[in-house]
């Protein structure tokens, strides 16, 4: 399953440049992953400072 971003998100960015599948884009007040792309390698949550991408 797709990794999903959670309100915990503080848009900082962290996650969209690690991502190898460009997966993450900005949205409305955090950043969203497109599941369709996401290859679930996890680079994003290893980055993010919050821990805010999660496994679903």
């Amino acid at each position: 399953m797709a990794y999903v971003i959670s309100d915990e998100c503080i848009a900082c960015g962290a996650c969209a440049a690690e991502c190898p599948v460009n997966a993450i884009s900005e949205g409305d007040g955090k950043y969203v992953i497109d599941a369709s792309l996401c290859t679930e390698c996890g680079s994003c949550a290893n980055t993010c400072p919050v821990g805010a991408p999660k496994a679903e």
